[in-house]
């Protein structure tokens, strides 16, 4: 699911902005669980195959006041986006962050049009524009 978000978010946006390979994406993924960096809830919605995910990676600051959270990826399945998967995804981490300890949850979506609905939801989510813009530089 992780390559759908990747391709759907740049088809949205027209630029190859990710490289995605499958199996390199796996091995990572399983490298981050097993060492306990990122975790991952998978909604499924009336099937065994997976209609949605949410991942997770706690991080430090002190401008949050100790450890938090972030969501690098959301994703839920085109035919499944109406049946409030993203909301009980979002649910879920709210409840492992405070589990946790963590003061805060954060994600960043684009400040483009393109995501104005992505934004929306989380805003109904009770999610707040805090400024800013993520920035990035390859190392």
């Amino acid at each position: 699911m992780v390559g759908e978000l990747l391709a759907e978010i740049m088809n949205a946006i027209g630029v190859q902005a990710f490289n995605f390979d499958l199996d390199e994406t796996t091995a990572r993924l399983k490298d981050f669980l097993n060492h306990e960096k990122y975790f991952v809830f998978v909604a499924r919605s009336g099937s065994l195959s997976p209609a949605g995910f949410i991942a997770l990676y706690e991080s430090y600051a002190l401008y949050a006041e100790g450890a938090f959270g972030t969501i690098p990826e959301l994703y839920v399945r085109p035919a499944y986006r109406t049946n409030k998967l993203g909301l009980h995804l979002v649910s879920q981490a709210k409840s492992f962050g405070s589990s946790r300890g963590w003061t805060r949850l954060e994600v960043t979506t684009p400040p483009l049009p393109q995501f104005d609905r992505t934004l929306a939801f989380y805003e109904r989510e009770g999610f707040a524009v805090t400024g800013g813009r993520k920035l990035k530089i390859a190392l």
